[in-house]
Parts: C-alpha cells; structure tokens; sequence
C-alpha cells in the first residue's frame, strides 16, 4: 500500500479459527474449476526473494489436503487438494484495497483482505506486508476461513510487515 492507503480497511480482529468460520460465513457458496492452470505472478526482485523464501516453509498438508502444487510448477505459487487451496505470491496490490468499504481481517497476526469472487469461492490477500501474499479457496471452503491460519506462521517468518 502506498503511504497515502495505509489504513486497514475495516480491520476486524479475530481468533484464528472459530472467527474465520464467521468471516467466512459471509461470502457465499459457488463453484470452482480446480484443473484450470494458475497465473504465476510477476513481482520485483525482492518480494520474489520474499517468496520463495515462503514457498520453502508452506506446509505439506492444510485443512487435511495434501500439497499439490499447480502448474506451471513455480516458487511463487502452491496449492493443496488439487487447487481446493491455491497460493500466489507476489501478487499485484489488489484495487478493492482502495476501496473503503472493504472487508479485512487479522488472524494470528497477518493482515488479510477479503474479496469474495464471482462464481467461485473467497480471496485473501495479505496486507502491510512487503510482498503480497495471495489465498484462494474453493467454494467448498467458501464457509471455512480456517485454512487461512495455516499460513499465517510461515507469512510471518518470511515475509516482513511494512510497505
């Protein structure tokens, strides 16, 4: 966020799990197509760093699913459960950080925007941080943020807080 965005949208503070199942809860119920590749994102130099620093301590398995990584194959994105569960990062600042109304929260210690997509399932996006950390599950997570405090530790160990 630039100096000017440095406000937490609408941060709303919560304990890791029982208050991102009410997060979630919000977001609504769609669909998701698990087998579609991912975008690898494009950051500079240092949030790359940032993150295949992250990629080396994401956990082998969140929310009882199994690491599998989406193609193309990249340090800068990871999934569990055959795309249920998607990581990107270095992702660009999303716009809806500018909007006002938009919903955030804090679980464990880490920022999160909240997006809910269209016909699919909720996105997070880490905040105050100096590389953008994108979450994405599918609509059969649609109401449960739980998986998002698995990444919270590893977040916190790699990449810094700060713009």
């Amino acid at each position: 966020m630039t100096s000017s965005c440095r406000r937490l949208l609408h941060p709303v503070l919560l304990g890791p799990s029982v208050a991102l199942v009410l997060l979630a809860a919000a977001v609504g119920c769609t669909s998701t197509d698990p087998s579609a590749s991912v975008t690898v994102p494009t950051p500079s130099s240092e949030a790359a760093a940032y993150c295949r620093a992250l990629h080396k301590e994401l956990p082998r398995s969140v929310a009882g699913l199994e690491r599998t990584d989406p193609a193309p194959r990249s340090d800068l994105t990871a999934g569990w459960g055959d795309g249920a569960i998607v990581l990107r990062c270095g992702v660009a600042r999303p716009a809806k950080m500018n909007d006002p109304q938009s919903k955030a929260a804090e679980a464990d210690g880490v920022n999160w925007l909240l997006e809910q997509r269209e016909d699919d399932g909720p996105r997070f996006t880490t905040t105050l941080r100096k590389a953008y950390v994108e979450v994405t599950f599918s609509a059969a997570y649609a109401h449960d943020a739980t998986p998002l405090a698995a990444f919270a530790a590893p977040v916190k160990k790699t990449v810094p807080s700060g713009l």
